[in-house]
């Protein structure tokens, strides 16, 4: 196998936060030791519920958060201890598309001057002429009106605004995109329309994506392999078919379980977890998930679950399979 286009070592995003006025310091352990690679060509989606610890990992991978620990390798290289000005040509390579289309554009800036930006800072265009071109260029891939580019982001629907984010991200040519939550807050007939595009932009520039969500149907639809968070680790990850046929770990298991099926007659057995997920302040000793799990052992409060390599392509963190 070839090296990976990203690779991920036990990496760590903590946050310190003190409890009351006069209260010791303690840390929110966001990410807590994450390991994963992603090949060249590859959609690596990640799940979970929300406050898992996803979004963190994306930002913290484009250093758009500063992480605690661990390293990250782009393309061989370690940018895991670079400086703003070192991040800058890394930045061409790994772009962002955020979840929240209404917050993430300027709604003083034009789409022209919106999309643009990123071309002038980079230095990948020049000129008036020059820079109008790539411009209508990158508005049209999205599937855009080039009249559209002397609009402002309020005069877009979600979806089209969407669209805007991903023809900004694409402006440097990146190689890699890591895509939060990018159709969680869009309308369902859009959702799919989004998809669709990031899916033939994907093939069209050769793209890899690192896409992030909480609607496993979406990843599923997307994603060539996938990772399963909970409270800040993995719990399980394999190729996308491996996965969601034979969900091994207990937490996968009821998160699918979920997953509604078209056949409404089709009957499913539904695992409900009990609690809700403790506190990323205290998390619990042992597998973080021992408190909600229905197949807890004492081994399970006690130590924390190394990998399990079941077969290629998939693995799980689980001691029931030690």
């Amino acid at each position: 196998m070839s090296e990976p286009i990203l690779k991920v070592e036990d990496f760590q995003v903590y946050y310190k936060v003190h409890n009351g006025l006069l209260g010791k310091p303690g840390y929110v352990k966001a990410v807590d030791g994450v390991s994963f690679e992603i090949q060249k060509g590859e959609v690596f989606g990640i799940v979970g519920e929300s406050g898992c610890g996803k979004s963190t990992l994306g930002k913290a991978i484009c250093k758009l958060i500063e992480p605690t620990g661990g390293k990250v390798f782009f393309k061989g290289e370690e940018i895991e201890g670079y400086n703003s000005k070192q991040m800058r040509p890394v930045r061409k390579g790994i772009q962002m598309v955020f979840q929240d289309p209404y917050a993430s554009l300027n709604p003083r800036m034009s789409v022209r001057d919106i999309i643009a930006e990123p071309l002038i800072i980079h230095g990948l265009a020049s000129g008036k002429k020059e820079i109008d071109e790539k411009v209508i260029d990158l508005v049209r891939k999205v599937g855009l009106d080039v009249y559209h580019v002397n609009r402002y982001p309020h005069e877009f629907s979600g979806g089209q605004r969407q669209r805007i984010g991903i023809a900004r991200a694409l402006a440097v040519q990146p190689e890699l995109i890591i895509a939060d939550e990018p159709v969680s807050a869009l309308d369902v007939s859009i959702q799919s329309q989004v998809l669709n595009l990031m899916n033939n932009l994907k093939k069209e520039l050769n793209l890899t994506y690192i896409f992030i969500a909480h609607d496993l149907s979406v990843v599923e639809h997307i994603s060539d392999r996938v990772g399963v968070m909970y409270l800040g680790n993995f719990v399980e990850i394999g190729d996308k078919r491996k996965l969601y046929d034979n969900p091994c770990h207990p937490y996968t298991q009821a998160l699918l379980s979920a997953v509604p099926i078209p056949d409404p007659k089709a009957k499913k057995e539904r695992i409900i977890l009990e609690g809700s997920i403790p506190s990323a302040l205290n998390p619990p000793s042992g597998c973080k998930f021992h408190t909600r799990c229905p197949k807890c052992m004492e081994i399970c409060k006690q130590k924390v679950p190394e990998k399990t390599v079941l077969e290629e392509g998939h693995e799980v963190y689980c001691h029931l399979y030690k």
